[in-house]
């Protein structure tokens, strides 16, 4: 008997998955609402309304924000030098700084343009948040090409 991973149409109540003819597996989800519904038990809800509440103190953070641009400005480019490290650069905030202030000093890392690449990408993907249909945000091609 086959593994469920090796089944060719696999069911769960969240949908299934159906064997495409290139070999793949493409999950159907199964219609809604589910059969049987689903049932909140009591360590459910008080998840639920945990990330509720989170949700709603992030949101009201926002609101104290004088400028969320610019935070979301600086927090891009915290997130590129850090990403850029994982991949071995030696670049740190300051640097990337300097380098969009063309502030250079002798002594800054040569590595910081593929952190400025990697603002340029990610503001890239930003500016299509409002264009792109959800199931498809997460592959974007053209991200590479910003670069």
């Amino acid at each position: 008997m086959a593994s469920r991973s090796e089944s060719s149409d696999s069911r769960s109540r969240a949908g299934r998955y159906v064997r495409q003819s290139t070999g793949y597996r493409a999950f159907i989800p199964a219609p809604l609402p589910p059969d049987p519904p689903v049932v909140l038990t009591g360590t459910l809800q008080r998840l639920l309304s945990d990330a509720d509440r989170a949700l709603g103190r992030l949101d009201g953070s926002l609101l104290t924000l004088p400028n969320p641009d610019l935070f979301v400005y600086m927090y891009v480019r915290k997130e590129a030098v850090l990403s850029s490290q994982i991949e071995g650069t030696q670049s740190s905030l300051q640097d990337l700084l300097a380098a969009e202030a063309q502030v250079l000093t002798p002594d800054s890392p040569l590595d910081v343009d593929e952190v400025i690449n990697y603002v340029t990408a990610m503001n890239y993907g930003l500016g299509l948040l409002g264009q792109l249909p959800v199931s498809i945000r997460q592959w974007v091609p053209s991200l590479g090409t910003a670069l």
